[in-house]
């Protein structure tokens, strides 16, 4: 005679339409009163009593609505879901193409709970020869935090992927400065474009694409305050960013720039000519008081100034327009200080870096490699055994 189980084991019985053992276990009920119950089959019985058996002890360890079959791609697509909500829209794209393109495609059927850290060490192994380190980080930031939210929530008893390390990828491109012979040569190719007034403007005062894309007019001061004492040149107040917040990217990202005069001239025509669009638009224009705007006054996004920035110097004489971005007049900017001598430590308060670490480790290439300082000041000193 078969002896009873206990109370609190389950269930096992034989499914006759399905012909399997199934062992069906109750665990309580939910927050609306419905009793929760897990079920479970084999071929034999044995192998239900097994299923049961990793079922309850589950239960016991706390993951009473784990359902077994959850998989990577499910706790993925939760995150996905509920789990960026009030994030900006850039951080939510970015998030759905890394999981769509990386993770769900590689491990998006394996069972969570049988997720190892070996999975996810071999699966960073094989990515790393095709994605760069910063690409790396940022899809195993996406499978970290898709699995610590299933760990919130009762879907699995650990975050194996926290446990893994990032290993390196391939190097990125790396960031160019433009010549000053290029820079005219772009200056004078984007003159008659409608990206005239932003190249000069990023390459003349080293502005992020961000904090130019949201400047507006009212932080911007053509006539300077001649009726100061002593007396203030036009100038730019970049204050805020595209950022989630409209804040800048650091707090010494906060900073005033004077304006060199062909900035000057450049402002002053792009102002003339957004005129010309507010009427040409009429009731379609939106104001949002942006200096760089589209032909109906909407906000600008990256795509757009990288297109029509490689448009408008894809004459310029010594300059493959494919191979340059927006981001890139802010190292030339860089450069070209840094070739005619202005310090290090002015040129990280110019580019609102926080001190000069970063301007030197960022933008190391453009930097002049040639510290003259001591050999001149040598020089003077010794001046005399020099002469013999």
């Amino acid at each position: 005679m078969t002896k009873r189980r206990s109370r609190g084991d389950g269930s096992l019985f034989w499914h006759e339409a399905r012909q399997r053992w199934v062992a069906v276990a109750s665990l309580g009920y939910d927050p609306s009163g419905k009793r929760i119950q897990k079920r479970a089959s084999g071929k034999t019985k044995t192998e239900a009593k097994a299923k049961l058996k990793e079922v309850l002890r589950d239960h016991e360890d706390g993951l009473a609505i784990a359902p077994t079959g959850y998989t990577v791609r499910d706790a993925v697509n939760d995150w996905l879901m509920f789990g960026l909500v009030g994030r900006d829209a850039a951080t939510l794209s970015a998030c759905t193409s890394l999981s769509r393109t990386h993770v769900i495609p590689s491990l998006g059927a394996r069972k969570l709970r049988d997720l190892s850290a070996e999975d996810v060490d071999r699966w960073l192994a094989v990515k790393a020869k095709t994605l760069s380190t910063r690409t790396l980080q940022g899809v195993h930031s996406c499978l970290n935090r898709a699995v610590k939210r299933a760990m919130a929530r009762d879907k699995v008893k650990r975050n194996v992927v926290e446990l893994c390390s990032i290993p390196k990828g391939q190097p990125g491109r790396p960031s160019k400065a433009l010549t000053l012979a290029q820079a005219e040569a772009v200056l004078t190719a984007a003159s008659n474009t409608t990206m005239h007034a932003y190249v000069v403007l990023a390459l003349l005062t080293g502005a992020r694409t961000e904090e130019l894309r949201a400047l507006t007019w009212d932080h911007v001061f053509l006539k300077g305050e001649p009726d100061a004492s002593p007396p203030i040149p036009p100038y730019i107040a970049v204050w805020r960013s595209v950022r989630t917040g409209g804040d800048t990217k650091t707090r010494k990202s906060r900073r005033t720039l004077a304006l060199p005069a062909r900035c000057v001239a450049a402002l002053w025509k792009h102002w003339e000519e957004q005129g010309w669009d507010r009427l040409s638009a009429g009731d379609d224009w939106t104001e949002n008081g942006l200096v760089f705007a589209s032909a109906v006054g909407k906000s600008l996004d990256s795509t757009n100034v990288r297109r029509a920035f490689r448009v408008a110097i894809e004459k310029a004489a010594g300059v493959n327009a494919e191979e340059w971005t927006p981001r890139e007049l802010r190292h030339s900017f860089v450069s070209l200080l840094s070739d005619s001598g202005v310090p290090l430590e002015e040129i990280s308060r110019l580019v609102g870096h926080s001190g000069t670490a970063v301007t030197e480790e960022v933008y190391r290439k453009q930097i002049r490699p040639v510290i003259q300082t001591g050999a001149v000041a040598m020089d003077g000193i010794f001046k005399q055994d020099q002469q013999r």
